[in-house]
């Protein structure tokens, strides 16, 4: 019944990728319906950047919580103002090249809110809006590998620079109507190239170019903090991938029920892999293993059914536990795994929905199979490869430039002190045991609030 009723409204008939709409002639009128899921859906998507600083925070050692989580919490300032400014004409107006848009829509031109976008039953300021949100949390994710050694103001220098020149041009190249990967057939329905895979790879670059830590945490400092921030990305991937829909439609509601049951298939076969090679469950495992089933359900959530998304969540939560492992075979220091569980399993549900796409949940996937299964997995990989090469170059040079000019990295003695004090004057928790290494303790009413 209630299918029925939804099946009434505007925008089922459309096609659900923002480039796809750009490619279609008709443009429709713009639904209320579809126009309030997608405020909905764009809130849901901006708790996940509060919520990924709840989740970092948790894991970094007490004297660099606030620094780690404010890493994260900056990019919905300053990433905010660079997609209207520049980041979404880059993404997403018309281009040229099948790189990058033009600047049609720089410093917010051109943005109605009474016209739709392309043909989606939305205002194309809501549409700005939503993908906003995936340009915030996008660089919030890489500053988890090099949190408790990255200079805060360094880090949000680099990240400037990677939203315009990687993330903006990888979206163009996935998601609009003329990118290149778009035009030949690659599928990523929310994002598991364009957040994830560039992520991920981008990521590894930061740690190459920064190296190790010299004081690492042994333990998470506060384990109920990454449980909170979990449970809030599971809620607020919701509005991630459903949204992706843009339309109150099956997609939609197809999308949210595969989201749900790969997270739950990720967390289920992590604490059963971690309990058979460690005879045990662990809280930051299982809240790992239900990122890494969303991070693998993001690209497909649009193209596969249940039985397609509970083999992709399963499949990516036991290949993260054991990937996150190399890390310490290959010597690079991944402080939370933002390697071994956005890159890698970015790119393994990227592969995953070439084998599970199916054009009966849909219809776009028909035109991406049209030459074969085995040559969309072969655009699966190709996306995979470009996307991760680019970002990971990309952002090595970009870490090295900013190093030599403005400073990466803290030096010892402000890493081992921790980064609240030192950066921001401040202490996570107010305690004077975490000024008394830089001799601030001598007035306590000046420090404890």
């Amino acid at each position: 019944m209630f299918l029925s009723v939804l099946r009434l409204l505007p925008g089922l008939s459309l096609l659900v990728l923002p480039s796809l709409a750009l490619a279609q002639a008709e443009t429709p009128a713009i639904s209320p319906a579809d126009s309030a899921w997608m405020i909905v859906a764009t809130a849901l998507v901006l708790v996940m950047t509060p919520a990924l600083a709840l989740f970092y925070g948790g894991l970094v050692h007490r004297k660099n919580v606030l620094n780690t989580m404010l890493l994260s919490f900056a990019m919905m300032g300053v990433v905010s103002l660079l997609w209207v400014l520049l980041g979404y004409s880059i993404a997403f107006a018309p281009s040229a090249n099948g790189l990058w848009g033009d600047l049609r829509f720089a410093f917010g031109n051109g943005l109605s809110l009474d016209a739709p976008y392309g043909t989606l039953t939305i205002p194309a300021v809501l549409f700005m809006l939503f993908q906003m949100k995936f340009a915030i949390i996008t660089p919030a994710l890489i500053s988890g590998a090099v949190v408790e050694r990255a200079k805060f103001g360094a880090f949000l220098v680099f990240t400037a620079l990677w939203s315009i020149l990687v993330y903006s041009v990888v979206s163009c190249w996935v998601w609009n109507a003329d990118g290149w990967l778009f035009k030949l057939g690659a599928l990523d329905f929310a994002g598991g190239t364009v957040v994830h895979v560039a992520s991920g790879f981008a990521a590894l670059g930061l740690c190459i170019a920064l190296g190790t830590r010299k004081h690492p945490g042994a333990q998470p400092h506060n384990t109920t903090l990454t449980l909170l921030g979990a449970g809030l990305l599971w809620f607020g991937w919701f509005g991630f991938n459903a949204g992706s829909a843009y339309a109150i439609n099956g997609i939609a509601i197809n999308a949210f029920l595969v989201t749900h049951v790969a997270a739950a298939a990720g967390m289920c076969a992590w604490m059963l892999v971690e309990y058979l090679a460690e005879r045990r469950v662990t809280a930051v495992g299982a809240a790992s293993g239900l990122i890494a089933g969303l991070v693998g359900i993001t690209p497909a959530a649009g193209f596969v059914g249940v039985m397609g998304s509970l083999a992709i969540g399963g499949v990516v939560g036991a290949a993260c536990f054991y990937g996150i492992r190399l890390k310490h075979r290959l010597g690079y220091d991944d402080a939370l795994d933002v390697v071994g569980i956005h890159g890698l399993g970015g790119v393994i549900g990227s592969l995953l929905t070439g084998v599970f796409a199916s054009a009966a949940i849909n219809p776009i996937v028909a035109e991406s199979l049209k030459d074969g299964r085995l040559a969309l997995l072969g655009k699966q990989a190709l996306g995979v490869v470009v996307v991760g090469a680019f970002s990971l170059v990309a952002s090595w040079l970009l870490a090295k430039a900013i190093d030599r000019t403005l400073g990466l990295r803290v030096d010892e003695a402000e890493e081992a002190a921790g980064l609240d004090v030192v950066t921001h004057g401040e202490s996570g928790y107010a305690l004077i045991d975490d000024l008394a290494p830089l001799g601030l303790d001598a007035e306590p009413s000046a420090t404890v609030r």
